[in-house]
This record gives C-alpha cells, sequence and structure tokens, in this order.
C-alpha cells in the first residue's frame, strides 16, 4: 500500500462527507428534483461548501490515534472527547454533528468510565456512527496484520473493538467487520463478494454474531446488492442500511464522482452514505479520481493530506 492509497481513502471519505453536509435529512424524491451534482455551501448546517462533519472528524482522530499509538482504545476515546468538546479535527472548530449513540459514549468516559465499556448495547443503538470512522483501522490492518487479515479472529476482535467504544452491539460489530474486508478487497485489487463471504463465514462459526447474520445482513451480498432496485436501497442512520447503500453504490459506478454523487443523492443520512461510500471509491480510484474541483474547495485538505502522510510514516515504522 503506498501514500497515494491512503490519500485516495481517507480524502475519498472526506470529500463524500462534504458533499452529502448541505442535504443531510433531505429525502429522496427532494434530491430527485434537486439533485446534487457538485459541491454546495449552507444547506441543512449552514457551513461554507467543502466542509466535512463528524464522520470526518472521527475518522481523522482515529488516523491519527493509529499513527500515534498503534491500537490503543483510550487514546481513540480521548481524541473522540478532545473532537466532542473542544471541536479538534473539525474544519472550523466546532463538532456541529454529533450521532446520539456518539454523544452518549463520550459522556460516559467523561465520567470516567473504560473506553471499551462506554459504547450502547442496546439493539436501538445500532445507528452508523462506527462504520463511519473505521476506514482507518481497515489500512492500518491490512499492513500491519497482513491483507489477509479478514481470515483472522484476532484482527476481527480489534475492529470490534474499535466500534464497542460508542457502539458496542454485535449488529454495530459487524457493520465495521463486513466493511472492513470489503476496504481490504479493494486495497488488494480482490473480488468485493469473496470479501463479503470471508467475513459472513467467520460470522457464521461465532455464537456472539450468528444469530444476528440472516436477520440483519442477509442483503449484504454482491449478487443481493447488484440486483437491488434502486427504491429498495435504505439510506438512513442504521449502520447496515449505510454499508449496504456504500457497496451498492461502489458497484454500479467505476468512477469516483458518480458512486459518490449516487450515495448523497439516496437522500435521508446524506453525508455518512457519501463518506463510507467515498473512502470505498477513493482507495480504488486514488486521490487523481477524485475530481480536483471538489478537493479544491475541500476544507482543510493541506491539514488531511499531512495527517495521512504521518499515518503512512508510521506503517513503515511499524513494519
Amino acid at each position: 500500500m503506498d501514500l497515494k492509497t491512503v490519500l485516495g481513502g481517507v480524502l475519498g471519505l472526506a470529500v463524500g462527507d462534504a458533499l452529502g453536509v448541505p442535504v443531510e435529512f433531505r429525502s429522496r424524491e427532494a434530491l430527485e428534483r434537486n439533485p446534487v451534482a457538485d459541491m454546495r455551501g449552507y444547506g441543512t448546517h449552514s457551513q461554507p461548501a467543502g466542509t466535512w462533519s463528524d464522520d470526518a472528524s472521527m475518522a481523522l482522530c482515529l488516523l491519527e490515534s493509529l499513527s500515534v499509538k498503534g491500537v490503543d482504545y483510550e487514546d481513540m476515546m480521548s481524541r473522540f472527547l478532545r473532537w466532542g468538546e473542544t471541536g479538534y479535527m473539525t474544519p472550523y472548530g466546532e463538532a456541529f454533528d454529533m450521532g446520539g449513540a456518539t454523544q452518549n459514549a463520550l459522556a460516559e468516559y467523561s465520567r470516567g468510565k473504560p473506553a471499551l465499556e462506554c459504547g450502547g448495547r442496546r439493539e436501538y443503538d445500532n445507528g452508523n456512527g462506527s462504520v463511519m470512522r473505521i476506514l482507518p483501522l481497515a489500512l492500518y490492518l491490512h499492513e500491519t496484520a497482513g491483507s489477509d487479515f479478514p481470515e483472522r479472529a484476532e484482527a476481527y476482535e480489534i475492529i470490534h473493538s474499535a466500534s464497542a467504544v460508542s457502539h458496542a452491539h454485535p449488529v454495530s460489530k459487524m457493520a465495521c467487520g463486513f466493511y472492513c474486508a470489503a476496504a481490504n478487497a479493494v486495497l488488494c485489487g480482490q473480488d468485493i463478494g469473496e470479501a463479503l463471504d470471508t467475513a459472513r463465514a467467520f460470522y457464521r462459526k461465532e455464537p456472539d454474531f450468528s444469530p444476528w447474520l440472516e436477520r440483519k445482513f442477509a442483503r449484504v451480498d454482491k449478487k443481493v446488492l447488484e440486483a437491488l432496485p434502486r427504491e429498495k436501497v435504505q439510506s438512513g442512520g442504521f449502520a447496515v442500511h449505510t454499508l449496504e447503500a456504500a457497496i451498492w453504490c461502489l458497484l454500479r459506478h467505476e468512477d469516483f464522482r458518480g458512486c459518490v454523487l449516487e450515495a448523497v443523492n439516496l437522500g435521508d443520512d446524506t453525508d455518512t452514505t457519501g463518506a463510507v461510500a467515498g473512502g470505498l471509491a477513493g482507495l480504488r480510484c486514488g486521490p487523481e479520481g477524485i475530481p480536483e474541483e471538489w478537493l479544491n474547495v475541500l476544507a482543510k485538505r493541506a491539514e488531511i493530506e499531512a495527517l495521512c502522510g504521518q499515518f503512512y510514516e508510521s506503517l513503515g515504522a511499524r513494519a
């Protein structure tokens, strides 16, 4: 994995997030009448064009934590808390968008609870707040644990723990596991369907996860998603729906622009669907595949690129 790959994934996530921020919570029908075709300003959160939200902020916090500490859940959570309380790792010093489960977990951590005990464990707590930020961990594991990490239980334990600091229910953990497997397939130039099958085979053998497999993840399958009509794709805040929508968009479009615009124009949780799809599309297309006019208005582009460089150098030091 080279630096360009890291840049593609992280910038792709931030660009997808920024494209979705102005139209977050807009319905699919409204976006069909006035679809997003380029970077917009203001809208839902009254932010300038190119502004990214909690999706990219938390992903960048994770990227920095992995660069400095490796896998350290207390360090991850301390950076997330700094983001939530002080606007750290935000475009303009304000955390203007935060999911309820994340907010609750940060409150628990601020009261002294250990990081791995902070995440919600109810079925109601399965928002997409951990899958939206997990991409840096897929990059990290690909380089430090080997490109076959989706076949190994110890890698899933790390992924699940990184989710659990804010989202500790098995469904959220599994959504992160499937997403990391998909990202690794893109990194390896392998078929994404085989990667999803590998993750499915792992979860089928695990008693804590297997009961949820067919109940919630039956559609997380390449053939099923390829055949899924647009009207059946859900794009709200549920972790599995975000995972499905992102992979569905990736399967429909070879180019970055087409993938992320498809994702954002699904409506509803537009920034997160855009971010999760954009991360995968950016890995596949590289930074050169991301429209330059979008990168030119992306908030703190230089800082994001510098952080990617720091992360890449840290991987070399750990090799």
